[in-house]
């Protein structure tokens, strides 16, 4: 993610150099060796003889050399197989100083409340990841799913999985199959929550049975039930190790390899819990040593204020006193009987400041009162000759003091029992009677008769085999010779560390030379004392403690008898003489009060060639064999070294560092947390040998932002712990108890502090990378929250907001900057500006724009909610981001020919997504976008208007008026391109209000104006087609005329939609429109109706011949009559009255059929209907003075009562059909149908006004 370090130093390299240091330290040398510049600028520990942790450092920092790389290229072999020897010794010293604190662990324990670490996926994982996603896709799986989930997991897999960013994420180690699932699901939460509802399906049911689906694809074909187990094993490892796990784990750490580990495990005699103790007891006093040595010499670290010298000490003293502690609260054996630290009190004079009586204890006699078992088992009797074979014989077995147990009865021809008995015990010597009896047959006999009796004085180092012993008999008996096999076994008590016979001489107590049983007895942790006891005694007679003294060998005193092997303890102001009868005792007793005076020098026994003594002889056998194995490959000088000679400060910044190494290398995403197994580790190391916690934390900073600079995944949360542990120490807080700040602390606290501040706001620049998807979790917002304490001048004054808004201001500029410059790689956008076509270009620009568009989505999606404090800084990364996306927009739009209207896709593309954008809306670069466009749009619109006037001018003289959809093809093609005109206006969505209820209003104008020119030309041709119909009842409307009133039909309802302006005008523009086609429509029927009525008074005008007095009227009857003689003559009237109703009925039915408005259709056959009645009642008012001619008559029934009935076919309202003028007709030609009826021999011929279906039809 980011640039690595400029250093060059390597982490073994660096430990080459590391490893002169130290060991130079090891050799009791207080100088320096050189190493690395910038090793002794970070890390330069202190040289003041140890234990002093980071700021124990008396010497200046190291001095600079050459980087490793330049050293290693001028190192030849001879040299560079010494810096392996020296790396090698290095690591094998750390690792005896880390085996003790695992074996004997005082201060801490593994934690049991870290959060649970997930398995880190690797490469190969993830591409197999893809190609079970990739499988899923193309359905080769047998995982069945709905549409709804196939698309989720097609966005998952393209945005996701195939991700750069994942990749280097999954390459860093810091992505577990967690950040998978987790991604997957934020994912389709969204989705989900924007489903419609369904019944009796819950969203979180969708959601569960999605996860589940999305668990199945990630499996694959593996058996679901194996997963667990391998899960629970893991996870247990990663909680707890036991103490081999964490061998194994440190030597894979330190790179120690099986043999170096168990012969360091032999040699240091890691089982032995006693020695282990005893360790930490010498190491404890060499560090209280130290700290006087210093105080004495005034040789301290260079501290910030001069009055912390005293207050050093005081600290290292107060650590070791509260490690005594510590190792006091232990129980005093692990592992053993019930036996706890005793609570003693100490004497009153404790509390005066003397390093040497602190931890004085008065013991009493019963302090020291041990407690035995002892198990006695009786095997048989031999020898047994003066009773009878068929006698009962028994034993009995006591321990004086105690209670008395019995055996079996057994025949005293085989005596044999195999009975144990268990007692207790407080007597260190105690005395063990057996008796052996048989049973008294007299009558008077009140005891049973004793036949022999054994006694015994088994110790704790005593033979546990059965063994024969001679029994002692009564006088005269026969049985000289009876012997009992028998074991006694006398366990030792886990506080009793050695016992035995010595030789001893002292001037306060044992003041006589003279042998005595002697056991050595830990009361606590701390307090050990020299007990002398005799038979049948639970307290002892005489003892010592040994606090304060030191044994070691001597050599025999001439002046004293008894005794071959001599050894002393001394304290100042007395001696104690000790003697064994051989050197394997003495060996064994130096050693184990060795262990108990926690003295540092380390007595050696002087070279001997006698044979070694059978008792415990195959120990010390294995010891020696140890001791030689353990010298033969070199590691004496590491168990021997003397830990309070050694620089731990330095030692532990090695651990750590390897440690950190091998934990980011596991198999588990740990972002750079250690397992509680290392954690345990090292805060033992801390503690045991005074590793300050602002030096580990310090290298620990260190540590981990070389791993993030190298592109490790850590997690901020862990930067933000121990910066603020350091900060709080170097102003003062105390966050551990320690008050005392060096002044290499300090500094190194501000170098890092600088270096953290530079790493954070790299990543901040960098979050998308960095925090790719929001992984892991939180991680931004923590660094956000990290950046903001690392800005504090110090931990009580918070830094005001705008400080830290300002730097965030500064990250977030940059991060536009390398966001969008790595999307134009991506896209490779440079080389299309460069070469391509403009068509090109636009199409690459609206790509472009389109991963913009996601970048910020994502953004959003997963990083606005770390950087809810600043939103307005957000806002401003996306105007910065579209800031750099306007150079290549406007490269891209400039290169297009004029009028080309293909860029506006990309104006709605980005305006849909800034127009949602509550931040961003006319923002900068939307006002930007804006003003680019609004030429466009008004160039556009100018010419899509002009363009419809020439398509209505040049339609309508080409109109053929053949129907086509609603309307005719001039008329559809208009309506069509200005409803498509307005359609693309409105889904541009223009931000700007007055701009865009400007178009809206241009837009509505010029619709209307065309809809008119329409409607004229429409009306136009419509009446001179009308005026070349003819008059007569073959007409017949044609499909055109149809087409044009469907066209001012269509016009009516396209008004509604096209030229109807929302808000305040009132629809003015519509209004006016609208009553223009009303009025149209109505001149048009008008026209129409006036053509049905001449074609009526033509028939009229037909019957008007035959008008009484006229002289063609006499004519034409006297013809009909003469002509119906001879041949049948048509009814006169009738052929002109069918005619005319057929021509009435073709035409309704043309109507009805081609016109698409049923409310005109009505219209015009109300006024057809009016008009027709109102005609035939004027041609009857003409001639009311006189009589109508039959056929006249008969034609005018006929057509007045079908026009009735097929206008009320037709849906005219009775009102309008019963109207005065129907009436005045009605009433006429009943009157003349009547006056007919009477003068007329032949009558109507069944032609009559009333209603009658008797009629011709």
């Amino acid at each position: 993610m980011l640039d690595p370090s400029s250093s060059e130093e390597e982490s073994d390299e660096g430990l080459e150099e590391e490893s002169r240091d130290v060991l130079v330290a090891a050799g009791g040398s207080q100088r320096a060796a050189p190493a690395p510049a910038r090793e002794g600028r970070r890390d330069a520990p202190g040289r003041a003889g140890g234990g002093g942790g980071g700021g124990g450092s008396c010497s200046a920092a190291r001095p600079g050399s050459p980087s490793p790389s330049v050293i290693s290229e001028g190192r030849d072999e001879p040299e560079r197989q010494l810096d392996e020897e020296q790396e090698r010794k290095i690591r094998l010293q750390l690792y005896v100083f880390v085996v003790r604190c695992i074996a004997y662990p005082f201060n801490a324990k593994q934690p049991t409340d870290m959060a649970r670490r997930q398995q880190k996926l690797n490469k190969q994982q993830l591409q197999l990841l893809k190609e079970r996603f990739q499988a899923f896709l193309n359905g080769d799986t047998q995982i069945v799913a709905d549409e709804a989930f196939c698309n989720a997991v097609r966005s998952y897999y393209e945005v996701f999985l195939k991700s750069d960013r994942v990749a280097r994420m999954v390459q860093s180690g810091g992505c577990s199959a967690n950040d998978f699932r987790e991604v997957f699901k934020k994912n389709i939460e969204k989705r989900v929550r924007s489903l419609p509802e369904i019944d009796g399906l819950s969203k979180e049911t969708v959601l569960s049975s999605w996860i589940a689906k999305y668990d199945a694809i990630y499996r694959g074909e593996e058996d679901p039930c194996k997963q667990p187990n391998r899960m629970t094993l893991s996870a247990v490892s990663e909680l707890i190790l036991s103490k081999e796990q964490l061998y194994e784990m440190f030597q894979q750490i330190l790179g120690i390899k099986k043999l170096e580990h168990q012969l360091l495990y032999n040699a240091c005699q890691l089982d032995n819990a006693d020695e282990q103790a005893a360790q930490i007891r010498r190491e404890l006093d060499g560090r209280l040593q130290l700290a006087e040595k210093m105080a004495k010499e005034r040789k301290f670290p260079k501290f910030t204020a001069k009055e912390m010298e005293n207050m050093y000490i005081e600290e290292l003293r107060s650590s070791v006193n509260l490690l005594m502690a510590n190792l006091e609260s232990l129980p005093v054996s692990k592992g053993g009987p019930e036996f706890k630290l005793q609570k003693l009190k100490r004497s009153q004079n404790s509390a005066f400041l003397d390093i040497g009586d602190e931890n004085e204890i008065q013991l009493s006699k019963s302090d020291v009162v041990l407690s035995f078992t002892l198990e006695i088992v009786i095997m048989e009797v031999q020898g047994l000759k003066s009773v009878a074979p068929n006698r009962i014989v028994y034993c009995t077995m006591e321990v004086e003091g105690g209670e008395k147990l019995q055996t079996d009865q057994a025949e005293a021809s085989r005596p044999q029992w195999g009975t144990q008995g268990d007692f207790t015990t407080t007597h260190p010597r105690p005395v063990v009677k057996v008796k052996l009896f048989t049973e008294s047959t007299g009558v008077l006999a009140l005891e049973d008769k004793e036949l022999g009796r054994v006694i015994l004085y088994p110790t704790s180092n005593s033979s546990k085999t059965a063994e024969l012993h001679r029994m002692i008999v009564p006088k005269n008996s026969q049985d000289s010779d009876l012997k009992i096999k028998l074991a006694v076994r006398m366990d030792k008590p886990p506080h009793m560390k050695h016992s035995g016979y010595l030789y001893a001489l002292g001037q306060k107590v044992w003041k006589r030379w003279k042998k005595r049983y002697f056991v050595l007895v830990q009361v606590s942790q701390y307090t050990f004392a020299m007990c002398s006891y005799r038979e049948k005694k639970s307290e002892p007679q005489e003892l010592m403690q040994l606090e304060g003294y030191t044994v070691d060998y001597t050599d025999p005193h001439p002046g004293l008898q008894g005794g071959r092997m001599f050894f002393n303890a001394v304290k100042e102001g007395d001696t104690v003489i000790f003697a064994s009868d051989d050197e394997q005792d003495r060996i064994l007793w130096v050693q184990a009060m060795y262990r108990a005076t926690g003295q540092s020098y380390k007595p050696v026994p002087a070279i001997q060639t006698q044979k070694l003594n059978p008792k415990g002889g195959a120990l010390q056998a294995d010891a020696q064999l140890y001791a030689d194995r353990f010298q033969k490959h070199g590691m004496d000088e590491f168990i021997s070294a003397n830990p309070c000679k050694l620089d731990h400060a330095f030692l532990f910044r090695i651990l750590q560092r390897q440690t950190l190494n091998h934990r980011l290398n596991d198999s588990y995403s740990c972002l750079g947390w250690f397992s509680p197994g290392q954690v345990f580790v090292l805060d033992e190391y801390c503690a045991r040998y005074g590793v300050r916690g602002c030096h580990r934390h310090l290298c620990y900073l260190t540590e981990l932002m070389e791993h993030s600079e190298n592109g490790a995944v850590i997690d901020p949360t862990l930067l933000h712990y121990s910066f603020a542990f350091c900060a709080s120490h170097v102003h003062g807080n105390r966050p551990d108890g320690i008050g005392t700040v060096s002044v290499e602390e300090k500094e190194r606290f501000e170098e890092i502090k600088e270096r953290l501040s530079f790493l954070l706001e790299n990543q901040i620049s960098h979050f998308r990378y960095c925090f790719p998807f929001g992984r892991p979790e939180g991680a931004l917002k923590a660094t956000l929250s990290l950046l903001e304490r690392v800005l504090m001048k110090d931990i009580a004054t918070p830094i005001p907001a705008e400080e830290v808004k300002k730097v965030v201001r500064k990250c977030l500029e940059k991060a536009a900057f390398i966001n969008y410059t790595r999307l134009t790689e991506y896209a490779k956008i440079e080389e299309t500006m460069s070469q391509a076509s403009p068509a090109r270009k636009l199409e690459e620009v609206l790509h472009l724009a389109e991963l913009c568009i996601e970048v910020l989505q994502q953004n959003e999606e997963h990083h606005a909610e770390a950087f809810a404090w600043w939103p307005d800084l957000l806002a401003e990364h996306a105007e910065k981001f579209w800031a750099l996306f306007t150079v290549d927009m406007d490269t891209a739009l400039e290169a297009q020919p004029q009028d080309s209207w293909d860029s506006f896709p990309l104006f709605q593309l980005l305006n849909n997504f800034l127009r949602n954008d509550t931040l961003l809306c006319n923002g900068k670069f939307h006002k930007h976008l804006q003003e680019i466009f609004v030429p466009l749009v008004v160039r556009y619109v100018d010419l899509m208007e002009s363009s419809i006037a020439q398509s209505i001018h040049r339609g309508f003289e080409q109109e053929t008026w053949q129907p086509v959809n609603n309307g005719s093809a001039t008329s559809e093609d208009l309506f069509w391109k200005l409803d498509a005109l307005q359609m693309f206006v409105l889904d541009l969505h223009w931000p700007e209000q007055e701009f865009a209820h400007h178009l809206e209003q241009r837009l509505k104008l010029m619709a209307s104006d065309m809809i008119e020119a329409c409607v004229k030309r429409t009306r136009t041709a419509f009446e001179l087609k009308l005026q070349k119909a003819n008059k007569t009842t073959d007409l017949r409307i044609p499909a055109s005329m149809c087409t044009m009133f469907n066209v001012l039909v269509d016009a009516k309802k396209q008004s509604t939609k096209l030229c109807a302006l929302d808000g305040g005008q009132e629809q003015q523009y519509h209004s006016k429109i609208d009553d223009l086609i009303d009025n149209t429509v109505k001149e048009i029927i008008s026209l129409l109706v006036s053509k049905f009525v001449s074609v009526l008074e033509g028939v009229l005008s037909k019957l008007s011949r035959y008008d009484e007095g006229n002289f063609f009227s006499s004519i034409l009857s006297f013809t009909a009559k003469a002509a119906a003689k001879y041949v049948d003559v048509p009814k006169p009237g009738m052929d002109l009255a069918d005619t005319y109703i057929m021509f009435v009925r073709q035409n309704q039915d043309i109507l009805r059929d081609k016109v698409n408005e049923e409310m005109y259709i009505e219209k015009l056959f109300d006024q057809w209907y009016s008009s027709s009645m109102k005609v035939i009642c004027v041609w009857l008012a003409d001639r009311l003075d006189v009589q109508l001619h039959i056929y006249q008559l008969k034609t005018l029934i006929r057509i007045v009562k079908k026009t009735y009935r097929d206008f009320r076919l037709q849906g005219v309202l009775e009102g309008t059909l019963n109207s005065k003028t129907y009436d005045t007709v009605h009433r006429r030609l009943t009157v003349e149908e009547a006056t007919a009826s009477v003068s007329e021999g032949g009558g109507l011929q069944g032609i009559t006004m009333k209603d009658s279906d008797e009629e011709e039809a």
